[in-house]
């Protein structure tokens, strides 16, 4: 039998090792970000980035920014507070929240300060500028924008599961409410329903 040319021979090694699963390394392929995946069935970042962009839309589209503009004379301050994660899972609250503070900011129709965390951090560096910094870069004290509104919420699950089917139920439930009076101007409600069919596995 003649022998196989040795270009030959690497060739099909080369072809094996890619097809074959423990010959080493992994391929990574690049999504764009809008790109839905849903491996696992779970929260991910794209319920994050839908679920604020159709909440927050409808946010402002209803009568309290309107009347808002109407008595103040310029458009809202919003502060975006505590999201509660009352799931099952471990859901990234933090992003959630940049999504639905990216959305506002977005908008152009209101502003968005920042939250209790974020205003102590921004206080200690001011305080810090003190004696580091020239008189007329140092920032003041006091000048502060406060907000109008604040916005909170939480993520809640039901799981209803028989066999290799699961069916995770997701709602999340954000209100607006008006600092000084306490009334909720806004109630939102978005939700979201993922049917899960486990495969089977032989062997």
């Amino acid at each position: 039998m003649k022998p196989m040319n040795p270009l030959l021979t690497a060739a099909v090694a080369v072809a094996l090792c890619m097809i074959l699963p423990g010959c080493g390394g992994k391929t990574v392929t690049r999504l764009d970000q809008d790109t839905v995946t849903d491996l696992s069935g779970r929260w991910n970042d794209t319920d994050s980035r839908i679920v604020a962009e159709e909440m927050i839309r409808d946010c402002l589209s209803r009568p309290w920014i309107r009347q808002h503009v109407l008595t103040e004379g310029r458009i809202p301050v919003i502060v975006v507070g505590a999201v509660r994660n009352k799931t099952m899972e471990h859901i990234p609250v933090d992003t959630f929240i940049k999504s639905i503070e990216r959305e506002f900011i977005n908008s152009g129709d209101v502003k968005v300060v920042a939250d209790a965390g974020e205003r102590a951090d921004i206080r200690t560096e001011r305080e810090e500028m003190r004696g580091n910094v020239t008189a007329e870069t140092l920032k003041r004290f006091g000048r502060e924008t406060g907000a109008d509104f604040v916005l909170t919420g939480a993520i809640q699950q039901i799981v209803d599961e028989e066999g290799r089917r699961k069916v995770s139920f997701y709602q999340t439930d954000l209100e607006l409410i008006h600092v000084e009076s306490n009334e909720k101007k806004w109630i939102g409600t978005k939700r979201i329903k993922k049917d899960i069919d486990r495969a089977r596995f032989s062997g």
